[in-house]
């Protein structure tokens, strides 16, 4: 190991994401010693993973991006490779590139209640390799980044073409030309059917049922209005302020009045897709509104493609593949050259690895998160989840933030440990109260939430501002471990000294190449 990698940290990152540049900068800026551990040779997560055509945000970039870090492209709907640049260049601007540490995929981690701390057995190409910290957080997302959930389609070895998920892109792919069917319906078989529309023959979107779909404007208007009146960090907090509580407004009408607005998007998709389109048939859900995550079109490139001929939607089941196809369970058959496996993906929580504590395995599904982000009966250990009603990153930033305020109340008061411990009165219930089938194959393996208080795991960004930010952690429920002599504050001092230095040299770097590109 190099000697800049020293063994035993205060914090441990697994993950460069998202959430994980965002734990970085939190705790970077709190002066924690941290190190962030990935897996892979890359920082950026799905958005670096994922290759398919038209890979895009279906969340507007002022909330997904960073409360810290302003969102500064012309796209409220962003491609992929825009926000795949978005999260590395603030991953230099501050500094979090240098304490990441590539190619480290964790195993194990067991928790040791004498020496309070972590161990952590991480393998690190083909060789084992051991660390400690003080507390550990884990960024690393909610599904299997190796495969995408494929159910085990009838006849599929017949099918004489290639068959595709979008999670396994591959580079040489040509869809030029060719009959392509995509099965599915979420979000990404909504992203690519207009996209690969563009140059083949006919795009089918296959599916068993519908899901439901809005358009939303790819730019602004009032975004780029108050980027062109107001100072730039202003006009970021008040777009995204707005973004925030229509969002919220939307979900809370939704919730409780979902019979009205049901019938306010199916007729939205009437409206787009002209008098004569089956819609009750293809685009009337069974379920209501935020069941499921609601789909985004970005300037109704789906229903404009649907329109045109380009793209067809069939409602139906698969009974088997055949060598030029797909048949279908009503006896149809579906022609195709290639066919899109967009099913879903398959959850992996918290990076699929194995905890314990003192010895003792750590079973996910007997466990109850507290506050969205602890975890019951496991010491010094947060993992990040964001929200399924509203961007990921509001909740993901909200959860780091937190962790970094925890850390900074055991260091000034030099407890060793803090593990939350529910109340046997404390009901459980389902962590996600989603449907999404992917939540659904891996509920039995999911931890759960309380049905109240600090347990319940509520899908309300400006509760959570509150409880999060301000809320007191002697509250009952958190129990803090045995203290120890408090560290030297000279210590603590020069962290943050280096970590401006850091800052102030990465800013002056970023400020001379757009000066250059300016020239």
């Amino acid at each position: 190991m190099p000697p800049s990698d020293p063994p035993d940290l205060d914090v441990v990152v697994v993950g460069a994401g998202l959430s994980g540049i965002a734990a970085g900068y939190h705790l970077g800026t709190a002066g924690v010693r941290y190190a962030v551990l990935e897996s892979r040779d890359a920082i950026g997560g799905t958005w670096d993973l994922f290759r398919y055509p038209g890979l895009r945000s279906d969340s507007d970039m002022p909330t997904y991006g960073y409360a810290f870090e302003p969102w500064t492209g012309d796209h409220a709907i962003a491609s992929g490779p825009e926000i795949l640049d978005y999260i590395r260049t603030t991953a230099a601007r501050h500094g979090i590139d240098h304490h990441i540490r590539f190619g480290r995929r964790v195993e194990r981690a067991d928790w040791d209640s004498d020496s309070a701390r972590w161990t952590l057995d991480v393998r690190v190409d083909g060789r084992a390799e051991r660390l400690t910290c003080r507390f550990l957080l884990m960024c690393s997302g909610y599904y299997d980044t190796a495969q995408g959930h494929t159910p085990a389609f009838a006849g599929v070895e017949r099918f004489a073409g290639p068959v595709v998920h979008p999670q396994a892109w591959p580079d040489d792919l040509d869809w030029a030309g060719k009959r392509v069917v995509i099965v599915g319906s979420g979000a990404t078989a909504v992203t690519l059917a207009p996209v690969l529309a563009r140059t083949a023959a006919h795009v089918t979107l296959l599916q068993r049922s519908p899901t439901y779909i809005v358009s939303q404007p790819a730019a602004d208007p009032a975004a780029d209005w108050l980027r062109a009146h107001l100072p730039e960090r202003l006009a970021y907090r008040l777009t995204r302020g707005k973004n925030v509580a229509g969002r919220l407004a939307f979900y809370a009408v939704s919730r409780r009045f979902p019979a009205r607005v049901k019938r306010l998007l199916i007729g939205q998709v009437q409206a787009a897709l002209g008098p004569d389109a089956d819609v009750a048939t293809d685009f009337t859900p069974r379920y209501d509104p935020w069941d499921q995550r609601i789909c985004v079109v970005p300037d109704a490139d789906l229903f404009d493609a649907i329109r045109g001929g380009d793209v067809s939607v069939v409602t139906d089941h698969v009974e088997t593949f055949t060598e030029t196809g797909i048949r279908l369970a009503s006896g149809r058959d579906l022609e195709a050259d290639v066919v899109v496996t967009a099913t879903g993906l398959d959850v992996r929580l918290m990076g699929d690895v194995a905890l314990s504590v003192d010895g003792a395995p750590v079973d996910l599904a007997t466990r109850m998160v507290y506050r969205g982000v602890l975890l019951s009966g496991v010491p010094n250990f947060a993992s990040v989840f964001g929200y399924t009603n509203t961007s990921w990153t509001l909740r993901a930033d909200l959860s780091c933030a937190y962790v970094c305020r925890l850390v900074g109340y055991m260091a000034r008061r030099g407890y060793t440990s803090v593990v939350p411990r529910p109340d046997a009165n404390v009901r459980p219930a389902p962590f996600l109260d989603f449907t999404a089938g992917y939540v659904e194959r891996a509920r039995a393996r999911l931890p759960q939430q309380g049905i109240s208080g600090p347990w319940r795991n509520r899908q309300n960004y400006l509760r959570d501002v509150v409880a999060m930010r301000v809320a007191p952690f002697r509250d009952g429920v958190l129990a803090f471990g045995p203290r120890r002599p408090l560290p030297d504050p000279r210590n603590a001092i020069a962290g943050l000294r280096q970590r401006a230095h850091r800052v102030s040299s990465a800013w002056a770097r970023s400020s001379s190449r757009r000066s250059r590109d300016t020239r």
